[in-house]
């Protein structure tokens, strides 16, 4: 729903309704054994407001919660996924980080290698059923970042230019 310029998310507030000039999600936050965040953000254009990302973004999660994704969609999401996870293992690094980490997920680093059969088997209503037992108003934080540039003359506040003299 929200990785990448072909995500669900960001078609809608990006490409479509041309409001945000990048939206994206992830999650894993602080780690992924036990229930953890799941966030995601929009970086709304000039003109529009952090309200309306946050209504967009819900749009979208309800839409996801009511409605089946496409075959297409479900066939992206299942490709990206699997091959996600072939490139985590493409280094030594990438392989001993998986095995630990499914180890410590699922008590078993076999596991790693079955995660390609149990993408295959997600369904449609898979999605449906988690994303109406994740996305409740119950879990929801809704949290905004503003910049504002430093007041004063320009330069003012910018950090020293050059070395030393």
């Amino acid at each position: 729903m929200s990785s990448g310029r072909t995500s669900r998310l960001y078609r809608a507030l990006v490409r479509d309704k041309q409001i945000a000039s990048d939206s994206a999600g992830f999650s894993g936050m602080p780690g992924n054994k036990y229930p953890h965040l799941f966030a995601f953000y929009a970086v709304p254009i000039p003109g529009h407001k952090p309200q309306e990302m946050a209504d967009a973004i819900h749009a979208e999660i309800d839409r996801l919660k009511k409605e089946d994704i496409s075959d297409e969609e479900l066939r992206m999401i299942k490709t990206r996924s699997k091959a996600n996870l072939i490139r985590s293992l493409g280094s030594n690094e990438g392989l001993a980080q998986n095995l630990g980490l499914f180890q410590a997920r699922f008590g078993d680093w076999r596991e790693l290698f079955r995660s390609v059969d149990r993408i295959d088997k997600v369904t449609k209503a898979d999605i449906r059923r988690i994303a109406n037992q994740t996305f409740v108003p119950d879990n929801r934080t809704v949290g905004i970042i503003e910049f504002s540039p430093p007041s004063g003359p320009p330069g003012a506040g910018a950090p020293p230019q050059g070395g030393a003299q």
